[in-house]
């Protein structure tokens, strides 16, 4: 699995600020293609170690110890809070599919966002946020609820029946998405339910919730203690009636569709046209003397005199000085790759 983080940092800076589980070792970073490179996004490897095949039901990926009185602790947990209040997410990437959080709409549709948050925040008077009315735990006024716990559910084609697939065998197969994360936050893709799990021990976590991890809207007493386990469920799911060909469309199809704003493409049209004519009417009155005078010209002496807008062909047809390396440089798209460094370049 894939963290992705959209900053033009190499150590994921922003990521890094928040105090979640990292990974220790120095393991190379996947290449980002163009489109996510040209967006900023930075994809780095994450601590949640994820075989195919292997079902887990919950897996401890760290535990995070806060001290109340402690610079660096509160430092931490205000970071957090501020992050939750803001509605920060988690952008995870599964075979290059990305994690989404997929929920209902009030219209009976379903819709699957990529990405989830990292928690939520209860507030005294507007009453909860959308995350934090998945849950009914999560309604204490004034407290943040961090999504600690992620289910994850892989769904993957076999291969059973295609040409593709003969070398497999029961071991084998494509992802095709993922569903539900669960990282007690309410935002997964491939699918993502989100949970905030207060474990009994966190260094024996039991991923049944039984009561919410919770984090005061206020500072830590001095020496109290606040431990977060950070833990995962997957399931990996056969599902053979989905191709690799279509295995965006869950996400395409949930996406809203706007209907045709035919008055704003009228409006369009018709602003178009008025401009148009009076463009063209500007034109007419200020060539009108000159194409008069073209038309009365009878003898052939009088056409080679070249008067009005007829000079501007001189200057248009009137070869460039250095043509052989101007064409060069057009042809080779000069132009092309310094717009790109440029565009690029204020990125």
């Amino acid at each position: 699995m894939d963290l992705r983080e959209d900053k033009h940092f190499s150590c994921l800076p922003l990521y890094c600020s928040f105090d979640f589980c990292l990974r220790e070792d120095d393991q190379k970073s996947p290449v980002e293609n163009l489109g996510q490179v040209v967006f900023g996004e930075r994809i780095r490897p994450s601590p949640y170690q994820i075989k195919f095949m292997e079902n887990k039901t919950c897996e401890k990926v760290c535990v995070k110890t806060y001290t109340g009185g402690k610079k660096d602790d509160d430092t931490k947990l205000v970071l957090l809070k501020k992050g939750m209040g803001l509605n920060y997410q988690h952008h995870w990437i599964v075979d290059n599919m990305p994690v989404t959080w997929c929920y209902p709409l009030e219209d009976g549709r379903q819709y699957c966002s990529t990405g989830f948050p990292m928690g939520c925040y209860v507030r005294e008077r507007r009453g909860m946020q959308d995350s934090c009315a998945i849950n009914q735990l999560y309604s204490k006024p004034k407290t943040y609820y961090i999504f600690n716990h992620v289910d994850l559910v892989i769904t993957y084609h076999n291969g059973l029946n295609e040409d593709w697939g003969g070398t497999f065998g029961q071991n084998g197969g494509r992802i095709i998405f993922h569903l539900n994360v669960v990282y007690v936050f309410i935002f997964a893709a491939v699918k993502v339910s989100p949970k905030s799990i207060k474990h009994a021990d966190p260094q024996k976590p039991d991923c049944n919730p039984k009561e919410a991890m919770e984090i005061p809207n206020g500072e830590l007493e001095r020496d109290q203690k606040l431990q977060i386990a950070y833990t995962f469920a997957i399931n990996f799911v056969v599902n053979n009636t989905i191709k690799w060909s279509s295995r965006w469309d869950y996400i395409l199809e949930s996406m809203p569709h706007t209907n045709i704003q035919w008055f704003s493409i009228l409006n369009s049209l018709v602003i178009v046209l008025f401009l148009s004519g009076m463009v063209a009417m500007i034109m007419l009155r200020t060539l009108h003397k000159d194409i008069a005078r073209y038309n009365q010209i009878d003898s052939g002496e009088d056409a080679q005199e070249e008067f009005g807008w007829k000079l501007v062909h001189g200057d248009v047809f009137r070869p460039p000085r250095k043509g052989m390396l101007l064409s060069v440089l057009l042809g080779s798209g000069t132009q092309v790759f310094f717009m790109s460094l440029i565009t690029l370049g204020k990125c």
